[in-house]
């Protein structure tokens, strides 16, 4: 990686819409030579993907939790155990597997305290291996960069 591509990074991590001719301008390159630095850089694996980042409140949802949770144990099927029914629940936006008093973090978004009392009854309690739940609820999102400090 060189300059260049750093800067197409960037750009890309703040919208991921230009076309071509507008990459290659802003980083002095023509529309092909920047389509194929694009293509080495997500063939290389450093371009993971491109998605369209949703506003959780104008979809209804209006709560989000950090959920930590504690498992009856820490052996490799209890974990893969936890960790598949996670990936089978939409609820669930992200988890962390945790270093410190908690062996995961999760992300959940809820609509209403009904939702969430939902959620927590159906989902998270009937988790494999769940031992305890600890539930912070976010009050107000301060920050929020997908990106990484190029």
């Amino acid at each position: 990686m060189d300059r260049i591509d750093t800067k197409l990074l960037r750009i890309l991590q703040t919208d991921s819409q230009p076309g071509m001719q507008e990459l290659g301008e802003a980083v002095g390159l023509s529309a092909s030579a920047c389509h194929r630095r694009i293509k080495a850089m997500e063939r290389a694996g450093i371009i993971d993907g491109y998605r369209a980042m949703l506003s959780a409140s104008a979809l209804g949802f209006s709560l989000i939790f950090f959920v930590e949770v504690s498992l009856t144990t820490q052996s490799e099927a209890g974990l893969r155990q936890f960790e598949e029914a996670v990936r089978n629940a939409p609820e669930i936006l992200e988890c962390f597997l945790m270093a410190g008093s908690a062996d995961y973090v999760l992300r959940i978004v809820a609509r209403d305290a009904e939702d969430f009392e939902r959620v927590h009854r159906k989902v998270l309690s009937s988790l494999p291996g769940v031992t305890r739940l600890q539930s912070n609820m976010i009050i107000r999102t301060v920050k929020t960069d997908p990106g990484l400090p190029l």
